[in-house]
């Protein structure tokens, strides 16, 4: 039976679908085991993680505890992968990071990083996933806000996306991570804020 051209994988798009299987299961493999399993997630975070042309650039998922924020973050990430890969043919970096394993980092006490580099990489990944933000507590001047503008102002000023998940809005995290910083989150993320509303799902049995 012949073969139509159209039954002829495009090496281009072969390429990127391997590529793209390879990506998504290295980070499957950082992924938090509760986390791995799909769930249905809201159409505006669906939207951002396939990049749609009307989607923000950056995503704040906001809520009551236990609605979805950060398994809808972690499912939206590997879909935000996936697309970048079948766009561009290239693996693209994602920070991910529980806010208080941040902010200890960050600090310049801490022996198990180096809060500079650190803060470089984070500046520079394609992709940086703060889950929880509101969790954390610092010192309104700390060393620890520094390196947070830092690492917010050069995202925003080069238009890197962020996404975030906080039981608060952006406007009222300024005592958590400063003016300055939440005035950029603002910014940065301002036709991107997301209210998941629903009942605890961990009271329910279901990871959120």
């Amino acid at each position: 039976m012949p073969f139509s051209s159209d039954d002829i994988p495009n090496p281009r798009q072969s390429v990127f679908r391997e590529r793209r299987e390879d990506a998504i299961n290295s980070y499957l493999q950082r992924t938090p085991t509760i986390y791995r399993g799909s769930i249905h997630i809201h159409p505006a975070s669906d939207d951002w993680s396939r990049r749609r042309e009307d989607a923000p650039a950056s995503l704040f998922l906001t809520g009551a505890i236990g609605v979805g924020k950060t398994h809808t973050a972690w499912q939206a990430s590997r879909q935000w992968l996936a697309t970048t890969v079948d766009r561009t043919g290239n693996m693209p970096s994602i920070e991910t990071w529980r806010s208080t394993a941040l902010f200890d980092a960050l600090r310049p006490d801490n022996r198990d990083y180096d809060a500079k580099a650190l803060t470089r990489i984070l500046q520079n990944a394609d992709l940086l996933y703060v889950d929880d933000l509101a969790a954390a507590r610092v010192s309104p001047t700390g060393w620890t806000q520094e390196r947070l503008y830092e690492i917010f102002d050069e995202r925003y000023i080069n238009r890197r996306p962020v996404l975030i998940t906080c039981d608060v809005f952006p406007n009222q995290i300024s005592h958590i991570v400063g003016d300055r910083v939440a005035s950029r989150l603002s910014e940065m993320c301002r036709d991107g804020v997301l209210l998941l509303e629903g009942d605890d799902r961990r009271v329910s049995g279901v990871a959120a």
